[in-house]
């Protein structure tokens, strides 16, 4: 008998971040972080596990696409891979995509990991050498989190060039920076070259206004800003939320900067088309975003058949893994961090694994792949059950 996935697992889990807070509207999300002395903030992400009924289990637990709406989305997924054979990834992978179509996609891509470390973990290997990892190390860049108008962490433009050289002496590879949310781009132009003086001429940075800027006008502006300060790219500027592609071609037609288009354009054919058409330089994928292990990989062959570079978007195991096999990408992007801020990644995992920015050093240089089984980390599962706020089991019958 062929083995079968014959339970699936889905919980969320609650911990605390020190050091950081919310701003005074309360609301959470990524791009609100802020830095306040002595505060505690409440995160939730969730975890994935697949077991199949030869004993074998494979799992994943989420970075920045642990959200209630990815995990109401992966709950509708998780049923249809009960009884199914665990290797039979690409037929499960388009199942689940017709599955969602109508939604973001954002619950598909922890489920598609979950089943490349459940068949590393069959195998006795890891999920990089699946993949054919040839990266040991790779080179990691600091993304900070957003300016904030409360005193404190990333305040001023002067508190991001202080970041960016103290980032730099310990040994990132480049820093991007993240700026205000109010698109003033007075200030954000400051910022820019207040970071650049910081570093020299010759360190890579990087620039995400994360559609903050209000108009194309204003992003034309600021893109010519990141061409005079010598910046490696320009990323998301403006408030078509990074979705249109005929002022993102106009942009490119204007500037020097390379634009890194397409985070929020979901799936392969939506990106082929917005880079086809002219709308960016460099391509973003994320496993957990793009639909997987197996999304992201697609991607990024997509980019290379192109002669093209792709990014990976944030950070993980399975970043690792695929950015280790990657040939045409340049950064582990170490998402987020500022200064006295940790990343607000769950604290669950041992073997020494981090994506907390101390885990750089100038003796060591970058970030190891982990080439244990799987993906290559070891999940403090009981933390994760002792802090579950909802369970999902989905079963054989």
């Amino acid at each position: 008998m062929p083995t079968r996935i014959d339970r699936v697992e889905l919980i969320r889990f609650k911990f605390e971040i020190k050091g950081v807070g919310l701003p005074p509207h309360g609301a959470a999300g990524v791009g609100n972080v802020i830095a306040r002395k002595g505060g505690v903030l409440p995160f939730q992400r969730w975890a994935v596990r697949i077991h199949t009924d030869d004993g074998a289990s494979g799992g994943y637990v989420t970075h920045w696409v642990g959200t209630p709406s990815s995990f109401g989305q992966a709950a509708m997924l998780a049923p249809h891979l009960v009884g199914r054979d665990p290797d039979a990834r690409e037929e499960i992978w388009q199942d689940l995509r017709r599955e969602v179509r109508a939604y973001d996609h954002m619950g598909h891509g922890p489920i598609d990991i979950a089943l490349w470390d459940l068949q590393a973990r069959r195998l006795d290997t890891s999920v990089t050498r699946l993949l054919g990892g040839f990266r040991k190390r790779l080179p990691a860049y600091a993304s900070t989190y957003h300016g904030q108008e409360e005193k404190g962490g990333l305040d001023t433009p002067a508190a991001f060039a202080r970041y960016a050289a103290a980032c730099k002496k310990q040994g990132f590879a480049g820093f991007k920076v993240h700026g205000w949310h109010d698109g003033d781009i007075k200030r954000e132009i400051r910022n820019l070259f207040a970071v650049r003086e910081a570093v020299g001429d010759d360190y890579p940075l990087m620039y995400d206004p994360a559609s903050q800027i209000r108009t194309w006008t204003d992003a034309l502006t600021v893109g010519r800003a990141c061409d005079d300060a010598g910046y490696f790219w320009y990323e998301d500027p403006y408030r078509d939320t990074g979705g249109a592609v005929e002022g993102h071609k106009r942009l490119r037609e204007r500037l020097k900067t390379p634009l890194l288009v397409c985070e929020h354009v979901r799936g392969l054919e939506a990106k082929a088309a917005f880079i086809l058409a002219g709308g960016g330089d460099i391509v973003h994928a994320d496993p957990e975003y793009d639909m997987g292990i197996t999304g992201a990989l697609k991607i990024a062959h997509f980019c290379q058949s192109l002669g093209l570079d792709v990014q990976y978007h944030a950070c993980g195991p399975a970043h690792r893994a695929i950015l280790s096999a990657t040939p045409n990408t340049h950064f582990y992007e170490m998402a987020l961090m500022g200064p006295g801020m940790p990343n607000a990644v769950p604290p669950v995992y041992g073997d020494g694994y981090s994506d907390q920015p101390e885990s750089i050093s100038t003796k060591e240089m970058g970030v190891p792949v982990p080439d244990g089984l799987g993906l290559g980390v070891t999940y403090d599962w009981d933390f994760i059950e002792k802090n579950a706020t909802e369970r999902l089991d989905f079963r054989l019958p």
